[in-house]
């Protein structure tokens, strides 16, 4: 535990290297790994790929609005990878058939990666969607997903990573470094020194599509005390189910001008952001009275003690 501060260097399969340091899931936390891990890598190397879990309504928008604005980074661009599993349940068709083809439906379901990439420009990054292509996709609906990004004219690459490795990435590589050659504009998408509400406004309506936010008398209360403690001049992390744009986990699509209800908000003040609940997320660990993180400690010799 007491080296747990170190970044962990570990080895892809193909042997380049991988900096390991947190994995905070991006529903009910930031989603990214440590600023230290980051940096280390761009010291390191000469790009660093960083993933920001889950889609641009979690992991992307707390990437670029938290841990790039405590830790001074800008990003070059963002690959936004899309599956065509995932496009067909957004357009309409059952997890269990998902493994029939059916085009008509993955192309409804590319509202919800349009969302995803509206939401990357409104932070005026250069961006490319990457396939990730598996072996259940038929040859139509890659087809027919290419054709979409280009008649939209969204940046793409066909990625066969899962089936060949690094080989299959080679040209989305290359895209990724050209594109990073590109100026850009980056900025969060809100000012810190707004209201708690305003924030938490900002990113239902800029990055979910919502219409507007309810807070429930219990969050009312919680946003009085905050403003009193001063605490309210901080980053918001929202606390969202993650297989919607909505706080309704079952809502797929690009729903627009929904309600998004933050029942609740959870001081992190030691790492300096306050966390709004939204809908009936659950968040983690669940703790006994007593955890057995209670009696771990580092003895005068730099021992540790209380393992169980």
């Amino acid at each position: 535990m007491k080296d747990a501060i170190k970044p962990n260097l570990v080895q892809t399969l193909e042997n380049n290297p991988a900096i390991v340091h947190g994995g905070p899931f991006a529903n009910i936390a930031h989603g990214c790994n440590s600023i230290l891990a980051t940096k280390l890598a761009l010291k390191l190397g000469d790009y660093t790929v960083t993933e920001a879990g889950f889609g641009a309504d979690l992991g992307a928008e707390k990437f670029l609005d938290i841990k790039c604005r405590f830790g001074g980074l800008k990003p070059n661009a963002v690959v936004i990878v899309a599956t065509i599993r995932a496009l067909k349940q957004h357009g309409g068709v059952a997890f269990e058939d998902l493994k029939n083809e059916n085009v008509e439906a993955m192309l409804e379901g590319c509202a919800n990666l349009a969302k995803h990439i509206d939401t990357v420009k409104q932070f005026h990054l250069p961006y490319i969607v990457a396939i990730n292509e598996f072996s259940s996709d038929t040859p139509k609906e890659v087809e027919a997903l290419i054709k979409w990004c280009k008649e939209n004219n969204h940046p793409m690459s066909l990625s066969q990573v899962w089936a060949k490795g690094g080989e299959g990435a080679i040209d989305l590589a290359q895209k990724v470094v050209e594109i990073c050659e590109q100026e850009n504009d980056f900025a969060p998408i809100y000012d810190v020194n707004d209201s708690i509400e305003s924030k938490i406004e900002t990113i239902a309506k800029k990055v979910y599509g919502a219409g507007n936010v309810v807070f429930t008398e219990e969050a009312q209360k919680q946003i009085a005390i905050y403003n009193e403690l001063g605490w309210n001049k901080t980053p918001i992390c929202m606390a969202k189910c993650p297989t919607s744009l909505t706080d309704v986990a079952t809502i797929y699509g690009a729903p627009k001008d929904f309600s998004i209800t933050v029942r609740e908000l959870r001081p992190s003040i030691g790492a300096g952001f306050i966390v709004a609940l939204t809908g009936n997320v659950m968040t983690m660990p669940g703790l006994p009275k007593h955890p057995a993180a209670l009696d771990m400690d580092i003895d005068e010799n730099g021992h540790i003690v209380g393992l169980f």
